[in-house]
């Protein structure tokens, strides 16, 4: 996969989104993505641990936390703060992460986009919903979260011995239509989502000021990470790690505000943000090809 796939589909996504049927296209690709095509990839990824993901889990998990409450003690704007910490790893985070990396970095990316999922059904709840929150509600629908089902069903799989399917064509085949599809689903997604989002300069101004501060913050971490935290390859995985900092925020939280506020406030932040990530991502992108190059 080369970063041909997410550019061609999000500009797609930019012309679908001038149709009639740009509506329902949504509702069926965010559909898929969700419940086939993400679920599907962190299976085979989970059957066919990789050491580390534990670790790297706990990465994204952890991290995003920490982003959370830095943000909320200085700006006391939960919804911001969500924002700032609750990034778009699965639609937009993996299929560039694999366009600048590789495609071996793909176990990697599926286990932060599992943490920053964990941190998404629950933070994201208690942040937004307005009143007391109810953990039960919470617990309960964490465990019914698309991530969460694959994960157990991986480990049942595993359990069953289906490690030993690994290189099987049908197997390997399903993996790589399922991997198409949530590169594919998501760019063209955000294409068509950001074609009727209008942004201010304002917000503009505003994401590369919270974005500046996420990738001190991002700096900080991964230096902490790389030198008291034992996690396998972490030599070569440090500029993944950082590239979850460079990250927008997921384009879900809109939904959710709506849902528990009936407000949609975040929408002109996750576009600003996507926006300056954008082009956040392509600058580190050069300089990482830069560097390779000069090695």
């Amino acid at each position: 996969m080369t970063l041909l796939l997410p550019i061609s589909a999000f500009i797609f996504g930019l012309l679908l989104a001038q149709t009639e049927i740009a509506g329902q296209a949504k509702k069926i690709l965010s559909s898929l993505l969700a419940r086939l095509f993400i679920p599907v990839v962190i299976v085979y990824n989970m059957v066919f641990y990789q050491a580390g993901s534990l670790a790297l889990m706990l990465f994204s998990l952890i991290s995003s936390v920490l982003l959370f409450y830095v943000f909320a003690y200085f700006s006391k704007d939960r919804l911001q703060a969500l924002c700032f910490s609750y990034s778009n790893i699965g639609w937009l985070g993996f299929p560039f992460a694999v366009a600048l990396f590789g495609e071996q970095v793909s176990a990697a990316m599926i286990a932060l986009y599992i943490g920053g999922s964990l941190f998404g059904n629950i933070w994201a709840v208690a942040a937004i919903s307005d009143g007391p929150a109810d953990y039960v509600a919470t617990l309960q629908k964490v465990l019914k979260s698309p991530p969460v089902l694959a994960l157990l069903a991986a480990l049942v799989l595993w359990l069953s011995g289906a490690h030993h399917l690994q290189g099987n064509v049908l197997v390997e085949g399903t993996y790589e239509v399922a991997r198409f599809g949530m590169s594919f689903a998501g760019m063209c997604i955000l294409g068509m989502w950001l074609r009727h989002t209008r942004v201010h300069g304002a917000d503009l101004l505003l994401s590369t000021r919270n974005l500046m501060f996420k990738l001190f913050c991002g700096v900080i971490i991964c230096i902490v990470t790389y030198y008291c935290i034992a996690i396998p390859q972490i030599e070569s995985l440090i500029p993944v790690l950082f590239f979850l900092f460079c990250l927008p925020p997921a384009a879900n939280i809109v939904a959710l505000e709506t849902h528990y506020l009936g407000t949609g406030v975040s929408a002109r932040y996750i576009a600003a943000g996507t926006m300056v990530s954008g082009v956040v991502m392509i600058v580190y992108g050069i300089l990482l090809h830069v560097k390779s190059a000069l090695i």
